[in-house]
């Protein structure tokens, strides 16, 4: 699948119309676009869930990460939720890095997903069956009946660009009837990227601070703000620290009786490099994986 940037909103807009054409009153549903809640399905309860995610424009020039991922949740007990991915992936860039490490004539074409061979390219296309992941979340303290929730969450993830070993720990609580919900995670992640076979495997480790409000303001509707703290370092072992970003938006969230729908949109208000590395620091924010906006997706089914 081509993603010319002067046509991904379109693209976007498309797989949002058909996604859509497929309340807050579910179990399980994702009123959050990134934050994870405790709200788990039942046991014995399964849901289809399609995201969405989109990264777009870095530096300069056109970059356009898409993340697409299928997952069926299930409810093992009331407490314990496993799920399984199937992700797929779409790059499009072009002149869109800065940086003097990686560029021998600025700019030029770089950035998470795409080889250095085509860092002198006038512009890199892929697209594909990325890999799986796994996923289990254990709710220790239900934020429904105590005053703070609390969750353990694992996910590794194997595939094409990178595997992933992602653990957060999750706290939620409810205000209000429950129509008022304050949750962050706490994200530690260690990635092996390998998307390029000539420059190599890079090893890195992050510890990201995400978190978000969200009220609902009428029976199938909420609304809110998310935000992320993002950290990345070298090495498995948080070896150096190598960046620091922020990023923050808005969300919107509809939820019926057997389906719920969720986007959400954050922008990198800044960002820092501490260290030499592959990465583009470069006015002021971060790029590598990382771009100005993002958006998601994300849509639930409920099975049974």
């Amino acid at each position: 699948m081509k993603l010319p940037t002067t046509r991904w909103p379109a693209r976007f807009l498309a797989v949002t119309g058909l996604t859509l054409a497929c309340s807050w009153a579910c179990a399980g549903e994702g009123a959050f676009g990134w934050v994870y809640t405790l709200d788990l399905q039942p046991k014995g309860k399964a849901e289809l869930e399609q995201k969405v995610d989109v990264t777009h424009g870095q530096a300069t020039g056109s970059y356009d990460l898409g993340q697409y991922r299928t997952e069926l949740e299930y409810g093992v007990t009331d407490d314990v939720q496993l799920g399984a991915y199937v992700n797929a992936f779409s790059i499009y860039a072009k002149n869109n890095y800065l940086s003097s490490e990686v560029c021998t004539t600025i700019p030029c074409t770089a950035g998470f997903g795409v080889p250095s061979t085509a860092n002198n390219s006038s512009a890199y296309r892929r697209s594909g069956i990325d890999g799986t992941s796994l996923e289990a979340i254990w709710r220790l303290l239900n934020p429904v009946t105590s005053p703070v929730g609390i969750g353990l969450y694992v996910e590794p993830t194997w595939g094409k660009l990178e595997d992933e070993l992602e653990f957060r720990i999750i706290a939620q609580s409810n205000f209000l009837d429950d129509r008022l919900i304050f949750a962050a995670n706490l994200l530690v992640e260690l990635e092996k990227e390998k998307y390029d076979p000539v420059g190599g495997i890079i090893r890195n480790s992050m510890a990201d601070l995400l978190y978000g409000v969200s009220y609902r303001f009428a029976p199938k509707w909420s609304a809110g703000v998310e935000g992320r703290f993002h950290t990345d370092h070298d090495g498995y072992h948080f070896n150096q620290h190598t960046q620091t970003a922020n990023f923050i938006g808005p969300n919107v969230h509809y939820a019926e009786k057997d389906w719920w729908v969720t986007a959400a949109w954050r922008h990198q208000v800044g960002g820092k490099c501490y260290a030499d590395g592959t990465a583009d620091c470069s006015l002021g924010q971060v790029w590598d994986n990382h771009g100005r906006n993002q958006i998601m997706l994300k849509v639930g089914f409920l099975l049974n």
